[in-house]
């Protein structure tokens, strides 16, 4: 007897009879689960009976680990609310979640210490932070430490020299006055602790920022890196926004808004940035403007840069610049693009590897991806004019939205699929828009160059930023131009899978995915590689 669906053909594990399926259950994805359980009993050469099978195939989903009081699960529930300033950030490497979300976190914290009464900071003796789950598991790798104690003492992410950042790690005992009010007191790495990687916390990116009086807490407050270099915190109210023209959730609420009103994606992402924001579209020309200008800053910088070692155990040795080099001696046309798309991207992440200035998009430990894109558009290759890459960069974020809204951008919630994936993503729908291609054929690329990354794990090694992330970003930004090519040469209506199908995929291997695959480098390369 053979099980038959519209893409396989399996033998069932008992011979005799086709399941049927339960009532209020859809047929194909209960056809579709019970062949793969079929397939592995095969494999395996277990029998199993039609009732496990169908036990199997109807089980729900594993429970999502995220508290449901975070504002980024409330917000999956409603339209999509994100704006561009929010979700392009400038800042240091090697981790938006790690690096940026801390700093940003002890930054707040230590304006919020400031507005407290004159008698209560004449109390005050240290700062204090704690880091727990990811953020303590993989933290050091990442320069939480050092970013965590740059907000402490005022400095933000968007304008910190990198050569500060640089100076904590060379010299890690280095002690830093904090003024409050009238009291200044010293601040060093040692006040930033290193606490409970595992636990029942509401975000595996927590921490919490503590101002002490000798032994007494003074102002406590509990905050969440969620990804992409985004903050809340225990109480988090999301600020009043406007609500959006042409209001979606999913790709297919985009797509009606284009066919309904003629425009393109770019053109409802940017009419949305307006009513959401408040925001002229001048001013958000000339923020996009200011990211591009930053990406393509840091690709210069990247392949600029004379070979080197990066920092950490690994002893991982540059080579932006040396692919760069090769790949434009290569006499074959077709290999020479995808060696200068490959070297922008590791040049970009290396520049992240560095802890230097690099733009989330979505996230740090993807940020070669799109700017190895936009380098290769604009002055490092195709030459488009301005106008043509904020349309793609537009195009980008709301891919990026959808992600976030929808599924996760966080390496420590969903593996690498949530950052690489999503890039890669965004990088697909920000080639077919600046090459005025449809919606359609804008959605089509996007969801295949996240399809292509479906179950991709967060495994750094040593929990540095390096290996496999530097030339995952190189894979990332290749697959975002296969995704585009296929997309842009296919008849557009006869893709079989669409973008929603895909991203609800991503969520659901995320939450399905074990935790050591989740940036806590306890599975895969980071205990398959051995440092010497």
């Amino acid at each position: 007897m053979k099980l038959e669906t519209d893409d396989v053909q399996v033998p069932l594990p008992d011979g005799d009879s086709t399941p049927v399926e339960p009532a209020g259950v859809d047929r194909r994805t209960f056809m579709m689960r019970s062949a793969v359980i079929g397939s592995a009993a095969v494999i395996t050469g277990r029998v199993v009976s039609t009732e496990e099978v169908a036990k199997a195939a109807t089980a729900p989903p594993p429970k999502v680990s995220l508290s449901p009081e975070l504002n980024v699960v409330k917000k999956s529930k409603g339209p999509i609310m994100t704006v561009i300033d929010e979700f392009y950030k400038v800042g240091p490497g090697p981790s938006s979640s790690h690096t940026i979300g801390p700093m940003r976190i002890t930054y707040d914290f230590y304006q919020r210490c400031t507005k407290l009464p004159a008698d209560q900071l004449a109390k005050a003796t240290a700062l204090k932070v704690h880091l727990f789950g990811s953020l303590s598991a993989t933290g050091k790798g990442h320069g939480t430490e050092r970013a965590s104690l740059a907000g402490i003492v005022g400095k933000e992410p968007a304008t910190v020299d990198p050569a500060f950042l640089d100076s904590l790690a060379e010299k890690p005992d280095q002690v830093f006055p904090v003024k409050l009010g009238g009291k200044t007191f010293d601040a060093s790495l040692k006040d930033i602790i290193y606490d409970a990687p595992k636990g029942d916390f509401p975000h595996p990116n927590t921490m919490t920022c503590k101002l002490m009086a000798g032994n007494t807490v003074l102002l406590e407050q509990e905050y969440y890196s969620v990804g992409g270099g985004f903050i809340e915190w225990k109480g988090y109210t999301p600020p009043k926004k406007g609500q959006p023209k042409y209001p979606y959730a999913t790709m297919k609420e985009l797509l009606a808004h284009t066919e309904k009103n003629k425009l393109s994606i770019s053109q409802v992402a940017l009419a949305n940035e307006i009513a959401v924001s408040g925001k002229s579209e001048a001013d958000i020309n000339a923020f996009i403007d200011k990211v591009t200008t930053a990406m393509v800053n840091i690709v210069k910088s990247g392949l600029a840069a004379p070979p080197s070692t990066l920092p950490g155990p690994i002893k991982l040795k540059t080579k932006a610049g040396e692919v760069y080099k090769r790949a434009m001696d290569d006499t074959f046309v077709g290999q020479r693009g995808l060696g200068v798309v490959s070297a922008y991207a590791l040049a970009g992440s290396e520049e992240n590897a560095r802890g230097h200035l690099v733009v989330t998009a979505p996230t740090g430990g993807s940020a070669g991806v799109m700017p190895a894109l936009v380098y290769a558009l604009g002055e490092g290759g195709r030459k488009l004019p301005q106008e043509k890459i904020r349309a793609g960069m537009l195009a980008a974020a709301a891919i990026g939205y959808l992600g976030k809204h929808n599924a996760t951008l966080s390496g420590a919630e969903g593996g690498c699929q949530a950052e690489i994936g999503v890039a890669s993503s965004m990088g697909g729908a920000f080639l077919a828009e600046a090459y005025d291609f449809s919606p359609q054929v804008v959605a089509n690329a996007a969801e295949s160059a996240l399809e292509h990354h479906l179950g991709l794990t967060c495994d750094p090694v040593a929990g540095f930023v390096q290996i496999p992330c530097i030339e995952r970003c190189a894979y990332g930004a290749v697959k975002a131009w296969t995704g585009f090519m296929i997309a842009s040469n296919e008849i557009p209506a006869h893709r079989r899978v669409d973008f929603d199908t895909t991203m609800t995929a991503m969520a659901l291997t995320a939450k399905e995915m074990n935790s050591k695959y989740k940036e806590t480098s306890e599975g895969g390369l980071a205990v398959s590689v051995t440092l010497c």
